[in-house]
């Protein structure tokens, strides 16, 4: 296995939920776990490293980043300019797939699942991006997601159901997006997206500590 499919692989695991911030990776365990030597896993580190998700600490070893309130605001920021235009403009675009990632949220937040909501509401923006039929774009929302995804795990250590609100304009989008009205289902997607941002300040508690 290439370096490049281990930093897939280990990206992947990140934006699933399986490290949490702060977490020290086992260099040793993990090569055994993915069958890759450790001077590849070592090369797959130092990429994660400059994407922001890892972090190496000199005679302490490699651990999970943990983000900011900038990383956050970041994160947003660059999701409003991207998936509006894939929404609006996207060729790909698969309708009917938003809307099941949509009922699957709707269901989990139903039987008090917020982890399978952060999963599915991941998979409806991951979707959004992949209708522009870039690979390069698939990959940086990827990177996005698994940033995220420490961001939501460090959220909602203070603010339960984090995502919750946001179910129904998603379900607003898919509505929209099945009358044609992508334009305006676009308009809803920016809007939602930075207004989370611009309430990160009052979500995002002022005496968060990274981890590491």
């Amino acid at each position: 296995m290439r370096s490049t499919e281990v930093t897939s692989d280990i990206r992947r695991a990140i934006a699933s939920g399986r490290f949490t911030p702060g977490e020290k990776l086992n260099e040793l365990a993990l090569a055994k776990q993915l069958e890759v030597s450790r001077n590849t896993l070592r090369e797959s580190f130092a990429t994660l490293c400059a994407q922001g998700l890892l972090e190496r600490i000199p005679n302490r070893g490699v651990f999970i980043a943990a983000p900011t309130l900038e990383d956050a605001r970041d994160y947003y920021t660059a999701r409003a300019h991207m998936e509006p235009a894939a929404l609006l403009w996207g060729e790909h675009l698969n309708v009917e797939e938003l809307g099941t990632y949509v009922s699957q949220a709707e269901r989990c937040l139903r039987i008090g699942d917020e982890f399978g909501v952060a999963t599915e509401m991941q998979n409806f923006h991951r979707a959004i991006v992949r209708a522009s039929g870039s690979e390069q774009l698939n990959e940086l929302m990827d990177e996005i997601l698994a940033k995220m995804r420490l961001f939501i795990i460090e959220i909602s250590k203070t603010k339960d159901e984090f995502q919750a609100p946001y179910i129904s304009e998603y379900r607003k989008i898919v509505e929209l997006l099945s009358q044609g009205q992508r334009s305006e289902a676009a308009e809803v997607l920016r809007d939602t997206i930075v207004r989370t941002r611009d309430c990160l300040d009052v979500t995002y508690t002022s005496d968060f500590k990274p981890l590491v």
